[in-house]
């Protein structure tokens, strides 16, 4: 199965044409909505750019906040799922009951997945989910915390072994997935700008859109090292289990 991650952003199609493609044109693709009470206009939204994109039936799958998706019956007769955007944490705990059967489903049917925003945060083994404060010291502006003042990595899906940020030129994330890295709390990171794909297939990463992706690993004297790729650039994918890292939650 192949994964589709969108750092955000609303204007470029082009970075859904990939994950289309992948679903295919005649097939329907669900839209993974928590709804905050307007999850009917925002699926609209997301319908509009995938149609533009090629897709050919996006269907809304909503669940209300506070609700638990149940992925065996919303995905019946599905091709491919998008996790869209909204509040991370809510995210993760909608899908919190299904965090291995729902990768387990998606990699026996061939399913091909993308996350946008909340949705490629929690496509990780350890999730970013919000959060803006590491030990006391801002590390982001309090206005991209999710509702949250430290920062906290919670259970993902764990369909890539590194931690995912998102918005990162936008909204000056990528300091937070730095605190991430450099505390231990995920082996490694991704932080994706807006308009920007990561696609993951096999042991491989390529980056589309019009942004960059910046790698963050461990470097010495509990330092980070980071680097930044472009459009049509890419990395593979270190296979370091994460199950040794720091819980910081």
């Amino acid at each position: 199965m192949s994964t589709f991650l969108i750092g955000g952003g609303w204007d470029t199609a082009e970075v859904y044409e990939p994950f289309v493609r992948a679903v295919g044109e005649d097939r329907r693709i669900g839209c993974l909505i928590v709804d905050e009470g307007d999850g009917a206009a925002q699926f609209e939204r997301y319908a509009e750019v995938l149609r533009k994109a090629g897709a050919g039936t996006p269907v809304p799958l909503l669940v209300p906040l506070g609700g638990r998706f149940e992925p065996e019956a919303a995905l019946d007769g599905v091709g491919g799922l998008l996790v869209c955007g909204g509040l991370t944490p809510a995210y993760q705990e909608a899908l919190g009951d299904c965090l291995e059967r729902l990768p387990a489903l998606l990699a026996g049917r061939g399913m091909p997945y993308a996350g946008f925003s909340a949705g490629a945060a929690v496509a990780a083994r350890r999730a970013v989910v919000g959060g803006w404060l590491a030990d006391g010291t801002p590390v982001c502006p309090e206005e991209t915390g999710e509702d949250l003042a430290e920062v906290e990595v919670r259970a993902g899906l764990g369909l890539v072994p590194f931690a995912v940020d998102v918005h990162a030129a936008q909204w000056g994330t990528l300091a937070r997935l730095i605190a991430v890295v450099g505390r231990g709390a995920a082996p490694y990171g991704v932080a994706v700008d807006e308009n920007t794909l990561l696609h993951v297939v096999g042991g491989e990463v390529r980056v589309a859109g019009l942004g960059r992706a910046h790698v963050v690993r461990p470097g010495g004297d509990a330092g980070v090292l980071v680097r930044a790729y472009s459009a049509g650039e890419g990395f593979s994918i270190d296979r370091t289990s994460g199950s040794d890292v720091a819980q910081w939650s």
